[in-house]
């Protein structure tokens, strides 16, 4: 680090930091709104909670309170609070009903109770489910993000189990701070091990280091600072441009328009942990440090997700959309798109719904549900499907045991359900989206985009969805001055309908490259590295959007796979034995040859090359397709690469003639086959051959040709085979 940084960082001892955070109280949050600090611990958490409370300061004001949340024993009297006197010179309490939080206070947990908080005060309640499956941790959790907000701090002891990991991403959802212990430290290492794994921890320490990080951050985040900058000063904004230029240079997406305040307090968050002070020092910290910029990168697309949130959004889904859909004998498939979806909760539960109606169990609608996000390690994590065993305080038990299956601590969500959802990355301010869609959700995104932003998505929503397509938008979300492109199903639930003539398709965001591109070198090599399949995903869709393009594959010079778009199982398998990504040996039976002799003339003459009514053998069936591989000239960086395009024929009506050309060089479709002489064009390729200028079976009418003896250009017929030559049925040839 740089001593610029250092600088910039706090000097003080820790009995400095503690006279700093006493001014928590008076800074802008005003006084009732302090900071609330939950510790969640279950076995092993007595020697944790021992250990954090002795290494706190004594007799001194902090200008926070903690709330103790214990797996606790229904028959036994807790001595945790006996335990916490020893250490502390604060009050502690034995939470009543209803008792009001104070600052420098401790709060323990009850037996035999769970407990949330509601405007500062403790609401006790009944356990709503048998011991060994409750979630105290998880439930004081929410209620403290919900409460405190950006001011909700988190900390997970010692426990086995997985309570507390969904409760904390609640947290972080809302801009608090999560703590966990190292889990060398940890006597049971489960809970703070789940906790680490959600990604969005801030400081993993052993607990007797957590009080001096807490009230430095404390002190850095909460005192005398606004809350909300709703105008920043133009040296702030000067430096946001610069952070919003240091995470494109890293992660290629822009968050310019991403709401400056929620972006603000997201950073300045982030300056409070790493003990940071000037916005300027921070951006030179950015520049030195590729990690901050991913950590800060993940810190901005936290999201609040969960099976099933907002229960009454679902039912009221099930029952103006899912249903009605299936229910339609008229409909043939129903395609849905959940944008943003983060680590796929959402996109799973929709399936189970889709699942769970009895019409699609009786005719099986084919259904298929894309979701997509820009952090790559939310698509990896939703494509594994598993999940802590804390779901089960939002899925119900007859869910649990019909889709999901238990490996000790977590919940691996079944694998037809997981075969309904398609997981991909993408971002939908730049990147094409979906078409002919019955269903988006798009449910909490927009509220942390501006109005410029919005006014981008909701039309391509539009353009994305059917006639009366659905749109599903979160709590705080409307389609705001688009009401003419969207009617109100559900006012209360935020469900609309597409209405309106069909949209143009809106323009793209101006896609802003990497400022530091990848070598084109690096294509030609036929294995992939880790920071090859953004840069893929750009050239694919370049070339994808030249036009409309069927299912298709980018490859290198080489045959490796780099790329696949659209439905390819057709057409191509995974060879069984060692895993491999080239095409020539992924390519199913009836296309191997013609593919390879495609790709081999494209590289060599820089053309495309085409094959048309192939057939190929798929699960004891046969389709008809028509394989094109033309080379990628656009962009540049993809020079030498090649698109495979797989085009679908319908299979022809008996009896009529079809004509299979033999495999032939193409230019592009602007150029015409023969010119007013009935002269063929030249063509750098080999010639057709004498068998395919002759008729075979074809669901066009035959192509025009040259007649040798008459010099006419007429349709090829039998009586203009030369002389003495008889044609053979089997192989209509001469």
């Amino acid at each position: 680090m740089t001593a610029e940084i250092r600088k910039g960082r706090a000097k003080g001892s820790k009995s400095a930091a503690v006279s700093a955070a006493s001014e928590v109280q008076d800074g802008a949050g005003g006084p009732g709104n302090f900071p609330i600090v939950g510790i969640g611990a279950s076995a092993g958490g007595l020697a944790a909670i021992e250990a954090f409370f002795a290494a706190m300061p004594r007799d001194k004001t902090i200008g926070v309170a903690f709330v103790l949340v214990q797996h606790l024993s229904p028959d036994h009297k807790s001595i945790l609070i006996d335990l916490v006197k020893r250490y502390t010179g604060m009050p502690v309490f034995l939470v009543e009903d209803g008792m009001k939080v104070q600052t420098d206070c401790i709060y323990v947990i009850p037996p035999n109770r769970d407990m949330a908080l509601l405007n500062g005060k403790l609401q006790l309640l009944e356990p709503g489910a048998p011991r060994g499956l409750r979630l105290p941790i998880d439930f004081f959790f929410r209620s403290l993000a919900q409460d405190r907000k950006e001011r909700a701090i988190c900390i997970v002891l010692s426990g086995t189990g997985t309570d507390g990991s969904l409760g904390l991403k609640v947290v972080k959802g809302e801009g608090g701070m999560a703590m966990a212990q190292t889990l060398d430290s940890a006597a049971y290492d489960g809970m703070p091990r789940s906790a680490i794994l959600t990604g969005v921890v801030d400081y993993v320490l052993p607990p007797a280091k957590m009080p001096e990080q807490l009230i430095a951050y404390v002190a850095r985040a909460f005192r005398s600072r606004p809350q909300e900058v709703v105008s920043p000063q133009p040296a702030a904004t000067d430096f946001l441009q610069k952070i919003f230029l240091l995470l494109r240079t890293r992660t290629t997406h822009d968050f310019s328009l991403y709401k400056r305040n929620t972006v603000q307090r997201r950073v300045e968050r982030r300056m409070a942990v790493a003990q940071i002070e000037r916005i300027e020092d921070y951006v030179h910290y950015l520049r030195d440090t590729p990690l901050e910029v991913d950590t800060l990168f993940r810190e901005l697309l936290i999201g609040v997700t969960g099976f099933f949130r907002d229960p009454q959004a679902f039912e009221s889904l099930r029952e103006h959309v899912i249903g009605p859909h299936l229910s339609d004998a008229s409909r043939e498939s129903m395609r849905i798109w959940v944008p943003g979806c983060s680590t796929g909760e959402e996109a799973y539960s929709i399936a189970i719904l889709v699942r769970e109606h009895p019409d699609q169990q009786k005719k099986s609608t084919p259904v298929q549900i894309f979701a997509t996000d820009i952090d790559i390690v939310s698509i990896e994590r939703a494509r594994a499907g598993v999940y802590p065993d804390s779901i089960a305080a939002d899925v119900s038990t007859e869910r649990l045991d019909r889709f999901f299956t238990r490996d000790e601590s977590s919940y691996r969500i079944h694998k037809d359900i997981r075969d309904m959802v398609v997981f991909a990355k993408q971002d939908v301010l730049k990147d094409p989206p979906f078409s002919k869609l019955d269903l988006i959700t798009c449910r909490n995104l927009l509220i942390y985009l501006d109005a410029e932003a919005q006014k981008m998505i909701l039309p391509m929503f539009h353009y994305a969805l059917n006639r009366n397509g659905h749109l599903l938008l979160g709590n705080s979300e409307t389609v705001g001055e688009f009401s003419d492109l969207f009617a109100a199903v559900d006012k209360k639930w935020k469900l609309y309908r597409q209405e309106g003539a069909a949209s143009i398709r809106p323009q793209r965001g101006i896609y802003l490259p990497p400022l530091a591109p990848a070598a084109p070198a690096r294509w030609n090599h036929p294995k992939l590295d880790s920071a090859q399949p953004v840069a893929v995903r750009d050239l694919a869709e370049q070339a994808l959007l030249e036009g409309y393009i069927p299912s298709s594959v980018l490859i290198n010079s080489e045959s490796q796979v780099l790329y696949i778009h659209g439905r390819t199982g057709k057409y191509l398998e995974p060879p069984s034995g060692d895993a491999s990504l080239n095409l020539l040996t992924m390519a199913r039976d009836g296309i191997r040859m013609e593919l390879a002799a495609a790709v081999r003339t494209a590289v060599v003459q820089k053309v495309p090359v085409r094959y048309d009514g192939l057939k190929v053998k798929s699960n004891g069936n046969t389709s008809i397709v028509n394989l094109i591989v033309q080379p990628v000239t656009k962009p540049d960086a993809a020079l030498g690469l090649l698109m495979v395009i797989f085009e679908d024929v319908t299979p022809p009506l008996p009896g009529r003639w079809k004509r299979r050309p033999s495999p032939r060089a193409i230019r592009s479709a602007a150029s015409p086959r023969w010119n007013g002489n009935c002269a063929p064009r030249k063509s750098t390729s080999r010639p057709p051959s004498r068998n395919s200028r002759l008729p075979t079976r074809n669901s066009g009418p035959p192509m025009k040709r040259r007649n040798r003896r008459t010099k006419s250009c007429n349709p090829p017929t039998r009586s203009s085979r030369p002389p003495g030559k008889s044609c053979s049925r089997s192989t209509r040839s001469c």
